[in-house]
Parts: structure tokens; C-alpha cells; sequence
């Protein structure tokens, strides 16, 4: 039991996560000093912890769903409309920083933008200070613009680091005719994984395509390793 607490091994090597951390550093650094030329420094570092956060799935793990570009500019919105939306009716409090927080959940889930700094910048939005408070509705420029320079940020430098952002979305699955039956009735195909996924009824960072990929690259491994144990049996 004490075994499952441990953390698990991380699959990438620390030159990549030197170009994250420097893609990180920059990300946050040029929307925060931009936010701050057009809004003020108050203003934007009052934003710059949610947006670190993104700075973390964007430049880190740029493959995953929750930092796609319409996870960061639809939570974003999500997260400050609902969250000025609840701090108007039941005012600057704890219990509706955290009502607006799970809001904003919801709204991200109904709209496909699942982004959990969005969490962040809910909560951040409504226990303000007065800077934030006295800009109201018109906050939502600082926010936005912050989420925008981190998306073009990550979208330079990822590309010009050879890391493909955005995910390119996964091909529609295509249906095999009743009279032309798959050659093997059991193997995994995209549609298959959607399902699995699904039926797993879980937050899970991935998508279909990603696991598909895995899988041909572990078949193709797969083959490697038993082409070598023959060739090595037949050398004996």
C-alpha cells in the first residue's frame, strides 16, 4: 500500500526538461511584462500565478489535453466570467471564491476546455485586491490578454524547439465495410480507446491518438526485441 505514494518514474530526459523551464521562464516573463505595460505591474502580477501554472502544461506537457489552446482561452473565460459573475451576487468571500472555483469546473467540462490554472484564476478573481476590484468587468482584458502571449508563446517556442503544438486532432475513425472484416477482429483500434476512455468515467490527461501512437510504437518494439531473441537463438 505504502508503495502506491511513491512517484512514478519520469519518461523524458533532462534535456527536455531544461527546454520546458526555459520555455516556462520566458512564457511567464513576456506576459506578465506585457499585461503589465498595457494594464499596469499591480494588475499583472496579480494574475501571474495562474498563469506559471499554464506555463507548466503549455511548455512541459504541450501534448497533453488540458494545455490544447482552447483549454487555456475557453478556462480562462470560463473561469472569469463565472467568478465576477458569483463575487456580483454573493460578494468577496471564501465560500464564493470556492463556489465560483467549482463553477467554473463545470463550465470548462460542459465546453471542452478543461485547464486547472483556470481553478486558480477563479479564486484569485474573487478574494481581489483592490486593484482587481476596482477594474470590475474590465478585468477580464488583463486575463485574457495573459492567456492569449502564453498561447503564442508556447506556439513559437515549442515549434521552434521541434515539439509540435498544437496537437493536431485525431483523424475520424474509419468504418470497415460489413463484406471487408478486419484481418484480426481483436486488435485496438482509435474508436476502441475512445470507449475505454470513456467507460473509465475519469479525468485522465490523454487522448485517443496518444494512446493509439503508444501502442503501434510498443507493437513495434515488440517485434524488435523478438526478431532479436530469434536472431541471437539461431547464432548460438
Amino acid at each position: 500500500m505504502l508503495a502506491r505514494w511513491l512517484p512514478a518514474a519520469i519518461n523524458t530526459r533532462p534535456s527536455e526538461w531544461s527546454r520546458a523551464a526555459i520555455g516556462m521562464a520566458l512564457g511567464v516573463m513576456l506576459s506578465v511584462w506585457l499585461c503589465g505595460q498595457v494594464f499596469g505591474l499591480e494588475v499583472a502580477l496579480h494574475l501571474i500565478g495562474p498563469l506559471g501554472a499554464s506555463a507548466v502544461l503549455l511548455f512541459a506537457v504541450s501534448s497533453g489535453a488540458l494545455a490544447q489552446p482552447w483549454s487555456i482561452i475557453g478556462g480562462y473565460l470560463s473561469a472569469g466570467v463565472v467568478s465576477l459573475l458569483v463575487a456580483h451576487v454573493l460578494g468577496r468571500t471564501l465560500g464564493s471564491a470556492c463556489l465560483s472555483a467549482g463553477m467554473a469546473l463545470i463550465l470548462m467540462c460542459w465546453l471542452r476546455c478543461l485547464h486547472p490554472p483556470a481553478g486558480a484564476l477563479a479564486l484569485t478573481l474573487v478574494v481581489a485586491d483592490p486593484s482587481i476590484i476596482a477594474m470590475d468587468w474590465k478585468v477580464l482584458g488583463p486575463v485574457m490578454l495573459g492567456a492569449l502571449v502564453m498561447l503564442l508563446s508556447a506556439l513559437a517556442y515549442n515549434n521552434l524547439t521541434r515539439i509540435r503544438y498544437p496537437k493536431r486532432a485525431g483523424e475520424p475513425v474509419a468504418v470497415v465495410p460489413a463484406d471487408h472484416p478486419p484481418v484480426d477482429r481483436q486488435a485496438i483500434t482509435a474508436e476502441d480507446l475512445k470507449l475505454a476512455l470513456a467507460g473509465m468515467e475519469a479525468f485522465i490527461d490523454v487522448t485517443p491518438e496518444d494512446l493509439e501512437q503508444l501502442i503501434h510504437a510498443s507493437e513495434l518494439q515488440a517485434r524488435r526485441r523478438s526478431i532479436g531473441e530469434v536472431l541471437s537463438r539461431t547464432s548460438v
